[in-house]
């Protein structure tokens, strides 16, 4: 076919309006991630035909809560040029390899199981799950497939000082102090990747007649205009409900917790051990966070005001807590768990509190904002005129996201053998089940979630593994068929056999956690 054919065709679609000025409004964790990796995704157009700004208020504090994250936030920062070591040096910020589900099954003293970020032995090859139902051993089902259980218990880090930055012995994400992650970020994004940073309040929005914002007027910097706004401005959402006038879904009817109860626990002496995990302690109405960062603890109480008063829950505080807590005070934080109905709408999207929240269980809140700042950067609309067919896959994926990630914190609930509360009798009610999750329960009662599962989405945020790790950390049965084990035999054990080799060599070779990250602070890993 001629070009003369196609002339007249593409001459339809020439482009008036390119998507030029990114105005990101709203700074904290996820309004400077999300400036730092589209800046660093367009970093050779920056400053030419391609801005990045980010507008935020002089007046209005972090909320600085989010203190755990997913292995994502590695390449994250590599890709926007971060160096770790001084992540770890400015940021208080520690290894996490998992997290400590502790007495959520049956409510016992030794109750516990670990969901790590390691993936069974051979995963991609062999599903153990099957194998490890069909044996007879009394270890538990991350022992038996992964090293990364022991690891923690030994108190280790996942990797050594020689081991480069980002790269890991065994996988991790981090624990840090979000009170200063944001402002690290913003440094970087400001001094290395060029983002423009303007300390104004917003008074008002300006629209076009086609419903998109034109531009947003502050009181110290005027107006600003821009060709894509994304709202950061957290519970607030000050763009995408207050301007684009989408509505909240609540999810309360599936996820019972809407308070936070916080405290910053300091340690016993500067050379107490630091668990290089998250650990989550189920209480009557709830269940208490505890997460250690280089200076201190962070510990706190989630739990339903439906269920317990808000007095009796910080005593069940306090009381994990210990003598500890009588110098704190606990700050009081509510969550309204839910989303968006649509996450893009025009020309505005919403990333991070704005777009929803969910209890911290998982950790879910910082890699949300990763993932849509990847795709946003990503698939950058070089246009007005495809911006609305971005929006769509955009929302398709968001939306699914945020589906997948309430049916798994729901599993945690749904599988407790608990009985002691209304809370945990309620939670296991049927009609606070999702129609999809009651779908995978039956299912998985007759075969175990793997590799070639229904979990094929790029960039799950919660693979097959994640779910057997709970499954039969959980103590739920599925029943082995000979087709399960069809063929797979040998398999299997050869990768259990590697699991054991894996796991002496990597609880003989590898150093405590708080002295790899003294050695960090004062040494450095080294650079990429």
């Amino acid at each position: 076919m001629s070009v003369d054919i196609l002339s007249p065709f593409l001459g339809r679609y020439r482009m008036v309006s390119p998507v030029c000025n990114i105005i990101i409004v709203g700074g904290g964790t996820a309004g400077w991630l999300t400036a730092g990796v589209i800046a660093a995704r367009h970093q050779s157009r920056m400053g030419r035909d391609f801005t990045v700004t980010l507008v935020e208020s002089p007046n209005i504090p972090i909320i600085g809560v989010g203190e755990g994250t997913w292995p994502t936030l590695r390449t994250t920062l590599s890709r926007m040029g971060v160096s770790e070591t001084e992540f770890f040096r400015e940021c208080d910020a520690s290894f996490k390899q998992g997290a400590r589900f502790a007495r959520w099954t049956t409510g016992a003293p030794d109750d516990g199981y670990y969901h790590p970020l390691m993936l069974p032995q051979n995963f991609g090859h062999v599903n153990l799950a099957p194998h490890w139902l069909a044996g007879k051993g009394d270890e538990s089902f991350c022992d038996s497939v992964c090293s990364q259980g022991r690891i923690c218990d030994d108190g280790l880090a996942p990797k050594t000082i020689a081991t480069a930055e980002y790269d890991a012995l065994a996988n991790y994400a981090y624990h840090l102090d979000a009170g200063k992650f944001a402002p690290f970020l913003q440094r970087h994004c400001c001094e290395k990747l060029g983002v423009r940073h303007v300390l104004a309040d917003v008074e008002t929005v300006l629209m076009k007649d086609n419903g998109d914002i034109r531009a947003i007027h502050t009181t110290q910097a005027g107006e600003i205009e821009g060709d894509l706004f994304i709202d950061c401005t957290g519970f607030k959402a000050l763009l995408i409900e207050g301007a684009m006038q989408i509505p909240f879904e609540d999810c309360n009817d599936v996820l019972f917790c809407d308070t936070a109860l916080a405290m910053q626990v300091p340690y016993d002496s500067p050379d107490s051990p630091i668990a290089s995990h998250t650990i989550s302690t189920a209480q009557s109405a709830g269940w208490i966070w505890d997460i250690g960062i280089q200076t201190r603890r962070g510990v706190g109480h989630v739990y339903s005001s439906n269920h317990i008063s808000h007095e009796a829950a910080e005593l069940e505080l306090r009381a994990y807590i210990g003598p500890a807590s009588d110098a704190l005070n606990a700050r009081k934080i509510p969550i309204r768990s839910g989303h968006r109905k649509t996450f893009w709408k025009g020309n505005c999207v919403a990333v991070g509190l704005a777009a929803g929240f969910l209890e911290p269980l998982e950790a879910s809140a910082i890699v949300l904002v990763e993932l849509s700042a990847k795709m946003i950067a990503e698939q950058m609309p070089v246009c007005r005129e495809v911006m609305d067919i971005i929006a769509t896959r955009f929302n398709a994926t968001t939306q699914y996201r945020w589906g997948r990630i309430i049916d798994f914190l729901k599993l945690h609930y749904v599988l407790t053998q608990r009985t002691d509360s209304t809370f945990w009798r309620d939670n296991v009610r049927n009609e606070s089940i999702p129609d999809r999750l009651k779908d995978l329960l039956l299912l998985w009662r007759y075969q175990s979630p793997g590799f070639l599962d229904e979990f094929d989405r790029v960039e799950e945020v919660f693979p097959a593994a994640s779910y057997q790790y709970v499954l039969y950390g959980m103590g739920f049965k599925t029943e082995v068929n000979a087709a399960d084990l069809h063929n797979t035999t040998h398999l299997a054990s050869r990768a259990l056999r590697e699991n054991i080799a894996m796991t002496a060599k990597l609880r003989a070779g590898l150093p405590c956690h708080r002295d790899l990250i003294k050695k960090i602070v004062a040494h450095g890993l080294q650079p990429v």
